[in-house]
């Protein structure tokens, strides 16, 4: 058996509470490893489709996504784990094969990162929960190491 060589941990999130018990794992794995953490926000479709009609203001879904990803940043900085955060569109109304799922495993291969660790959430219905319904596409089709928790 071989061990992993871990250099960059993706964790996507969308806000929920199971985001957060995620970013908790890949600052976990980040610092086994000695790695940075990477937070992708990935917004649903609700929030996508509202911006694009112009009902939801983008600056309050910016102003959202920062304080979570504020908190990615402080628990990183307190392991002493490097990091980075971008936002991304989990929707096309456009493009038919971008959904959540595809999402986190493109960014992944852009972003060459060695590990994903998505959340695991009950898919409720609940707006900016997209995740739930991403974790099981993420785990199987990525070519990384995939942690779902």
């Amino acid at each position: 058996m071989t061990d992993l060589d871990i250099d960059l941990v993706l964790v996507s999130v969308d806000g929920s509470e199971e985001s957060h018990e995620a970013v908790d794992y890949a600052i976990a794995v980040a610092t086994e490893y000695d790695a940075s953490v990477h937070a992708l926000y990935v917004l649903d479709e609700d929030v996508v489709r509202g911006i694009d009609h112009g009902v939801v203001d983008e600056a309050d879904i910016a102003d959202e996504t920062e304080a979570f990803t504020d908190s990615v940043a402080q628990r990183a900085d307190a392991a002493g784990v490097p990091h980075s955060n971008s936002i991304a569109y989990g929707f096309s109304m456009d493009v038919k094969t971008v959904h959540p799922g595809s999402v986190v495993l493109d960014t992944a291969e852009e972003l060459e990162s060695d590990f994903i660790v998505v959340p695991r959430e009950d898919v409720s219905g609940t707006p900016g929960e997209v995740l739930g319904k991403a974790a099981e596409y993420v785990l199987l089709y990525a070519s990384q190491p995939v942690l779902s928790v």
